[in-house]
């Protein structure tokens, strides 16, 4: 390639690069778009266990995740950290706190697969899952998304999901919202104040 092409895209490059940034920035102009914070909600869905109504877990704090048993690199991330804050938890504590992972994965996700998965972090976990369309609804009340990938030559997929981890009162009602890589310490806080 010529010194004059090569200069012209990182010219052009550079052009792009700004423009993206300026995008992104708040210059005080265009109007700001807020989104507001999900409702949640409760829901019944299977466990290894029997059903899993979170009506019934009225009085603990919930940490709710949707993830799938096959996910290579988020879930297990998530889980693990999940599983930290348990353990950093007092025993007291964690008898008040339950982390549910809800599959969005239901194809492949069965409960007895989901109740492996989830010991293999932390015993005290519970492992959910539902049908597709009870899937779809409850992703839809705490504002998440997920899309299932084309399969690979293997008849393998990846399912493309949220990462955050839903914090959920005593009361039932959505209290925080954890984004992925959140410390410990911070969960652990987000917990005991609604303890």
């Amino acid at each position: 390639m010529n010194s004059k092409k090569s200069h012209l895209l990182r010219s052009l490059a550079a052009a792009l690069a700004i423009a993206l940034l300026t995008a992104c920035s708040d210059s005080g102009m265009g109007e700001r778009v807020l989104v507001a914070r999900p409702d949640g909600g409760d829901f019944v869905l299977q466990s290894a266990a029997g059903p899993v109504d979170t009506r019934s877990l009225r009085g603990k704090v919930l940490l709710l995740y949707f993830g799938y048993v096959n996910c290579p690199d988020v879930c297990p991330v998530s889980m693990a950290a999940g599983a930290a804050a348990l353990n950093a938890l007092t025993p007291q504590e964690r008898a008040r706190t339950t982390m549910i992972m809800v599959s969005v994965d239901p194809e492949r996700d069965t409960p007895a697969k989901l109740k492996e998965y989830v010991a293999y972090f932390h015993p005290a976990m519970i492992g959910a899952v539902g049908t597709a369309a009870e899937t779809a609804a409850i992703a839809k009340s705490f504002g998440v998304g997920y899309l299932r990938q084309p399969p690979r030559p293997d008849g393998g997929y990846a399912v493309d999901h949220s990462s955050q981890t839903f914090v959920i009162g005593p009361d039932g009602k959505l209290a925080d919202v954890l984004p992925l890589g959140v410390a410990t310490d911070k969960v652990v806080a987000s917990v005991r104040k609604l303890l």
